[in-house]
């Protein structure tokens, strides 16, 4: 009887071990045989036009950028903005790039008083075209913290300082920027493009962005692509990648800002009441930060983030990103530690607002406070304020919503993309330093969404190198832009334009590398 137990025992066991060995052989055949890889492709055609840039072309580039940054297009709020500033744009883009506003097939139209469309017209009315956006508002920034006044447009150790010069007047001049030099070398479009630069992005965009989109509905306008800011080139963002990788916005985040208010009679801190409006809605808002949203991390794009990079992560994370099958569960909690991680991974909750009392020695009559919620790919705003109520469950704090709307559809990210292919095609003609190019989610708001009904490709990417610390000078303290990041970012909307002309994409070709 012992003899069969003890023979059991070691079967079990021989058993247990066969499982974990055959378990271990698919993680690392997963890791190092089957790595995920695009479809690559062979492109004999190359940019008819190089980007040389003469000493005069650089100064002329970095001076037309930073005479931007110095006109104060500041955006308060929907019924606040600098409106003298913005026609000032308007006024400065004329003067700065003569050959886009002097072309013959080139239509510019302003749009919601300050918003700019340009259509530029392609020899070849038979390919499908597509959109360039940017937008030319800017957060407010006081004078305090900043090593150059904010709207100074000062260099400094190679690096323009100002408010716009990574969020997004880089865009909407570096745009005009390319067009123009490729205009002066007589270059002619075969492609039909549009070039949108909102004037209130910051402020939700619907007096810019959502009438130009509006007009291009009208008129009947279908684009093979949009592309608009969002993520960028991430040098040292991810642990256990070296290389820098693109990581290209398939989708963003929705929005829900709502306001919290508690009503109660007002009376005399002498003898007060068991609880105040100010505790009642403290409490209310403690609970909505101690129960954060759900982990929706494997529902949305950032699973398909890390299995596009999964081959670029140093021993052992290789084996764990190729293996997200077995190990999600550990990868979603370690995003969860951080807050640029957990943004991806999740619905995020921020009290952004809190107001409340009259008096030192007065009960408040009523405390209100403002939460912005960013809701991940996988909810809608539906969803998203019925677990706050759930979270609330207090019928003494009313919920009254202020802005929503529900984040992006996915665009397509696959070998008959016609956008990826051509991202993917300019990044390696001017960033070949770049090992990778991965779809992602972009956590904050832009323009794009506004286009939805004219394409299924909307597309978020700043064609910029930025390490950790740039990413906090968004909105933030020190906002600025290297001299020859701002030159790549121009090379590559350059190449792209050119690269865009192409009739149909090549074939994929097996042996051949690409991004």
């Amino acid at each position: 009887m012992a003899g069969r137990l003890r023979g059991a025992a070691l079967a079990g066991c021989l058993g247990l071990c066969g499982t974990a060995l055959a378990l271990l052989a698919v993680v690392l055949l997963r890791a190092y045989v089957l790595r995920p890889a695009p479809g690559p492709r062979v492109w004999g055609r190359r940019p008819e036009l190089g980007f040389e840039l003469s000493a005069r072309d650089r100064r002329e580039l970095k001076e037309a950028l930073r005479g931007a940054i110095k006109i104060q297009t500041v955006s308060f709020s929907p019924d606040d903005q600098n409106t003298t500033a913005l026609a000032e744009f308007g006024n400065y883009i004329k003067k700065v790039f003569p050959a886009v506003f002097s072309a013959k097939f080139i239509q510019h139209e302003i749009i919601g008083e300050y918003s700019h469309l340009f259509t530029v017209q392609g020899s070849d009315p038979q390919l499908t075209p597509y959109m360039l956006l940017a937008h030319m508002d800017v957060v407010p920034a006081s004078q305090e913290g900043w090593v150059a006044p904010p709207f100074s447009a000062e260099e400094r150790g190679g690096f323009i300082y100002g408010r716009g010069t990574m969020d997004n007047k880089n865009s909407a001049i570096g745009i005009l920027q390319a067009l123009e030099f490729l205009l002066r070398k007589d270059y002619r479009l075969r492609r039909s493009f549009y070039i949108g630069i909102g004037h209130d992005e910051e402020i939700y965009g619907h007096k810019g962005a959502r009438k130009i989109a509006d007009l291009l509905e009208a008129r009947g306008v279908k684009l093979s692509f949009l592309l608009d800011e969002g993520s960028a080139i991430l040098d040292g963002f991810i642990k256990g990648i070296k290389a820098p990788v693109a990581v290209i916005g398939i989708t963003e985040k929705g929005a829900l800002t709502v306001k919290l208010s508690v009503e109660k009679e007002p009376g005399h801190s002498s003898a007060p009441p068991k609880e105040t409006s100010i505790g009642i809605l403290a409490g209310a808002l403690s609970r909505l930060e101690q129960n954060p949203m759900p982990n929706m991390f494997g529902h949305g794009p950032e699973i398909r983030t890390l299995e596009h990079l999964a081959s670029e992560f140093t021993f052992p994370l290789n084996l764990i990103m190729t293996n997200l099958w077995l190990f999600s569960p550990i990868v979603s909690r370690i995003l969860q530690q951080m807050p640029s991680t957990n943004a991806l991974i999740r619905t995020t909750t921020a009290i952004t607002m809190f107001n409340a009392g009259i008096k030192t020695n007065i009960i408040p009559p009523s405390a209100k406070a403002t939460v912005n919620f960013r809701i991940h790919p996988s909810q809608k705003a539906e969803e998203v304020l019925e677990i706050i109520k759930t979270t609330i469950a207090d019928d003494r704090v009313k919920i009254d919503v202020q802005e929503t709307f529900d984040p992006n559809p996915i665009s397509p990210w696959d070998n008959q993309a016609f956008g990826v292919q051509i991202f993917r095609r300019t990044l390696l003609d001017v960033f070949p330093e770049v090992s990778s190019v991965a779809p992602g989610i972009c956590i904050a708001n832009t323009d794009s969404r506004h286009f939805a009904k004219l394409t299924d490709a909307i597309y978020l990417f700043n064609p910029l190198i930025i390490k950790p610390d740039d990413f906090l000078r968004i909105h933030g303290l020190n906002e600025r832009i290297s001299v020859e990041g701002y030159e790549k970012q121009v090379e590559f909307l350059y190449q792209l334009i050119q690269n865009s002309d192409i009739k149909k994409l090549p074939e994929p070709h097996a042996n051949s590398h690409e991004l």
